[in-house]
């Protein structure tokens, strides 16, 4: 493959880096004091929501991610996980975490 997999090692570093970050802030947000008035409560308990759910996905895309920098370990990277077909360039541009191809994502 024709692919700088090495810039790939890089990118994907430097977004973990990044959602780490991100989730050590929403950890904190999550872990401070309930307010005392119920209605500011409620507010809050909506916000935490919001920040559980962000929480999650950064932790999925983290998952990801290390796959992806374990297949660029491994040599396997930029191979489809699902048919073994070369991942395009265009794809890995764009979604440089996944493991699979255009056609086997659908």
């Amino acid at each position: 493959m024709m692919t700088d997999f090495q810039r790939y090692d890089k990118l994907l570093k430097a977004r973990l880096k990044e959602l780490n970050a991100r989730l050590h802030v929403i950890e904190g947000e999550l872990d401070e004091p309930a307010a005392t008035d119920a209605e500011e409560r409620a507010t809050e308990r909506e916000g935490d929501e919001v920040l559980e759910e962000l929480g999650m996905a950064g932790i999925n895309e983290i998952r990801m991610i290390k796959a992806a920098l374990e297949r660029i370990a491994k040599g396997t990277y930029g191979i489809c996980l699902s048919c073994e077909e070369e991942i395009s360039g265009e794809r890995l541009e764009s979604v440089p975490h996944t493991g699979l191809c255009r056609n086997c994502a659908k």
